[in-house]
């Protein structure tokens, strides 16, 4: 998998495959919040903070944004 940051996020390239993603910027910051190791806890009161969302939008958001990715193959958390 390569990654590459954008100025609207990252793009992902599966290189066996050929195909890729777009990721916007919280989509990227979720990312990298899994691949750095921490909890989609601690992920979701980073996107609450930085977005000035509620906790419980910012966890649904976080939530469905690792669904996704699982359901691309993209992660395994």
């Amino acid at each position: 998998m390569v990654s590459t940051d954008t100025d609207d996020g990252t793009v992902l390239l599966n290189g066996r495959t050929g195909r890729y993603w777009q990721l916007n910027a919280t989509g990227a910051h979720v990312l990298r919040g899994l691949l750095d190791g921490h909890d989609p806890d601690d992920i979701a009161a980073g996107v609450a903070t930085r977005h000035r969302i509620d906790r419980s939008r910012a966890e649904r958001d976080v939530t469905t944004v690792i669904d996704q990715l699982r359901t691309a193959g993209l992660v395994i958390a």
